[in-house]
């Protein structure tokens, strides 16, 4: 996620509406919005016709077919989108702002209320499908140009006025901040909570940071918690000891399962991808079930020895925070596959579907405890309405998009990590 966040949790479903022109086609893409954002793109046609009330060939004489329905849902995104961008981009040039960050968090929030009303088209642009399909594959894969443009611009003012670090990397910065607003429509981050509320703790911690210290880089790169992390990421070792045909289909069904998602790859796709037999798969893998739970299993067992060695050191509280960015940053570069995993169980599965690796709910009661002892001791001030909310943004806030992360490498996004989440980018962060 690109790049995200993380597992599945106990969220409600989100209306997604539309606007209604009273059609049967218009009711039929509110339907399948609906269904998708809650029960993922493993859902059918006769699903969908039951729903709306009419026979599934009734949906024939509005839709030629299940990919014509996530053709249009995307392409209703990307419009919204636009539109949001367009929006931003003549109020910047009306300038009737009383502040000049008031752009960049105006826009941060349409943003984020974009994403919860087409929560079903955005998980399908965190996933591309196995479809033969081109115009829905590039769907899928586009950006949102128009927005990134519109946040840089927004960026830009802010720093004419002197609002922003003279030294902040705007497009860098409009990046981030655009795929963190995108992620509010993926109810792991945002829970129950209103997209507008968690939309400002975010910007709070991007902008602004969580820190009440300056705390260099060369202070943080010696910190207990920052070596415990890197000693952790050294013990990480690959697939040697395995025999070489095992762990040539554990690393194929990593990448097939991270770009499919697990409920649309059988082994029949990841035996082809490996170049055997679907019968020597089974041989050596055992059922699919087996080969998920087993690679999750490892991943599991790494996140958790991070945390645990993390959080036992003896630092503070910041420390401890960056030190989890450094884990979660060294994770994306050498499981990037088990990570995409993890997306793809989030946005396909429904909400109470067990977590095969992350176990989020033990993350987010450490990180809540983190935090606490942070802002007892000073370090970290930020108001926020909730501790849920906070932990599951800065859990969030902690993990690079995966693009960034690829264009500019590991310490580079540290830095990133370190300049918004800890320390923040605005000129005044009272």
């Amino acid at each position: 996620m690109n790049s995200a966040r993380h597992a599945v949790a106990d969220t409600a479903p989100v209306a997604v509406t539309y606007a209604d022109d009273g059609t049967r086609r218009t009711q039929i893409l509110q339907t399948a919005a609906s269904l998708i954002a809650s029960t993922g793109l493993r859902t059918s046609l006769q699903e969908i016709a039951d729903a709306c009330g009419i026979l599934p060939g009734s949906l024939y004489h509005h839709f030629e077919s299940k990919e014509a329905i996530l053709a249009e849902l995307l392409q209703r995104y990307h419009a919204g989108l636009d539109r949001v961008a367009a929006q931003s981009q003549e109020a910047l040039r009306r300038n009737d702002f009383r502040s000049p960050l008031d752009p960049v968090t105006e826009l941060a929030t349409a943003i984020a209320r974009c994403a919860v009303a087409h929560r079903a088209a955005l998980q399908m642009s965190f996933y591309e499908g196995p479809s033969a399909n081109p115009a829905l594959v590039e769907l899928t894969r586009r950006r949102p140009a128009a927005t990134l443009e519109a946040m840089a611009q927004a960026l830009l003012a802010a720093r004419a006025a002197g609002a922003l670090a003279a030294g902040a990397d705007v497009t860098l910065l409009a990046d981030r901040i655009t795929q963190t607003m995108l992620y509010v429509g993926l109810d792991i981050i945002r829970h129950n909570a209103p997209p507008d509320q968690v939309a400002q703790v975010f910007c709070r911690i991007l902008l602004r940071g969580l820190t009440t210290g300056p705390h260099p880089d060369a202070e943080l790169d010696r910190s207990r918690a920052f070596l415990a992390a890197d000693a952790v990421i050294g013990t990480w070792p690959g697939d040697g000891d395995e025999d070489p045909r095992t762990a040539h289909i554990r690393a194929v069904a990593r990448a097939e399962f991270g770009r499919r998602g697990y409920e649309s790859t059988t082994v029949r796709d990841i035996a082809a991808a490996a170049g055997l037999g679907t019968g020597s798969v089974y041989r050596l893998i055992g059922s699919k079930e087996q080969l998920l739970s087993s690679i999750m299993r490892s991943f599991g067992e790494k996140v958790a020895l991070g945390w645990t060695e993390v959080l036992r050191s003896d630092a503070s509280a910041v420390e401890k925070l960056d030190a989890l960015s450094w884990i979660n940053t060294n994770m994306l570069v050498r499981f990037g596959d088990e990570f995409r995993i993890q997306l793809a169980w989030m946005r396909q599965s429904p909400p109470d579907t067990p977590n095969p690796g992350w176990h989020f709910t033990k993350r987010i009661r450490q990180m809540k405890a983190l935090l606490a002892q942070g802002i007892r001791s000073g370090e970290i001030a930020i108001e926020h309405p909730s501790q849920e909310m906070l932990a599951r943004c800065v859990i969030s806030g902690a993990w690079i998009p995966e693009n960034i992360l690829r264009d500019i490498g590991p310490r580079a996004s540290l830095i990133q990590l370190r300049d918004t989440t800890l320390r923040g980018v605005v000129t005044d962060r009272s």
